[in-house]
């Protein structure tokens, strides 16, 4: 995004709503008035259910808002460069052309590996005919899910997803063990804080390389880090947003990254962290369990405030 406080759909907001709340108004009672009567007259008609929309999460649908995407690739050969190919198209059923720039960028792809163990943040060119292109590899067959996380010119942001496949023989693997510890071409990252349902939480991540602080990291896409959180099981992709930004007189450049993230329920998450130090963009991976504090009421909805790892596309 150009600017701080444009930091909206990427990678980066303070939280998504995840759940909604269902309710359904009572029946009259006995000593209240005669039940009304539909146009039979030997039918009572109940009294209307009064009923919230629930949000969805982010990456869950391929159409929402009239928009949809469109995978012109549907399968990737594992090993095998890809020109990955897609259209979001609009209400009007034409693929769209005009986009707002969000984190210096029109569109950010994400693809991760359904076992959340593979993972991609790509940067697709766009053609005059609204077809987006970028080149993909997948490193084994298996099922994956692809996020393109866009602004619509004049529209509200919107986080797509839709399946791939890489065909092949496959193994499921084990998701990694939850770990505040990642390691990521030499670098070091320590994870702090928490994860719990329906509030938002603080999560600080300390990058040290050769066990020295790192102090000097460089602005990627207009923030000193960039962290994508999605939860086990179904990918639901939440919008995470770091605290501070490059420039503003406040926010050091290391070691330490804070970010704000509310999450929909309890269980296990991928968090994947976008660094940059000495030129180059660095990932590391965590798997991060989110639990209920002892004697707290399970949220019914959250207040709106996104291993192998590739770098290619940045």
């Amino acid at each position: 995004m150009n600017t701080p406080a444009r930091l909206g759909t990427y990678v980066l907001g303070l939280a998504v709503v995840f759940a909604g709340a269902f309710g359904v108004g009572g029946a009259v009672g006995a000593t209240g008035p005669a039940p009304a009567k539909n146009s039979h007259g030997d039918h009572t008609t109940p009294p209307p259910a009064t009923q919230t929309t629930e949000h969805v999460p982010g990456g869950l649908q391929v159409s929402q808002n009239g928009y949809t995407l469109t995978p012109r690739t549907a399968t990737i050969t594992p090993g095998t460069q890809t020109d990955f190919r897609f259209t979001v198209d609009g209400p009007d059923g034409r693929p769209v052309t005009a986009y707002e720039t969000q984190h210096d960028k029109k569109l950010h792809l994400i693809v991760v590996s359904r076992d959340g163990l593979v993972f991609r943040h790509l940067h697709p060119e766009l053609s005059g005919e609204g077809i987006w292109s970028v080149p993909l590899t997948l490193p084994d067959a298996g099922a994956y899910r692809v996020f393109a996380d866009f602004v619509p010119q004049g529209a509200e942001g919107l986080t797509l997803g839709a399946d791939l496949h890489a065909p092949g023989d496959y193994a499921p693997r084990a998701l990694p063990a939850p770990s505040r510890t990642a390691t990521a071409d030499g670098y070091t990252v320590r994870l702090d804080g928490t994860l719990t349902p329906g509030a938002a939480g603080r999560l600080t991540a300390e990058i040290s390389k050769d066990g020295k602080p790192v102090t000097d990291l460089q602005p990627y896409l207009g923030a000193y880090g960039h962290l994508v959180a999605l939860r086990v099981g179904d990918l639901a992709y939440l919008h995470v947003h770091p605290d501070g930004a490059p420039g503003d007189g406040v926010t050091p450049a290391g070691p330490g990254i804070t970010f704000y993230a509310e999450v929909p329920s309890r269980g296990d998450y991928r968090l994947f962290l976008d660094f940059q130090h000495d030129g180059a963009v660095h990932t590391a991976a965590f798997t991060v369990r989110a639990e209920q504090p002892s004697g707290a009421a399970a949220p019914t909805a959250t207040a709106d405030h996104g291993s192998e790892h590739s770098h290619s596309g940045h």
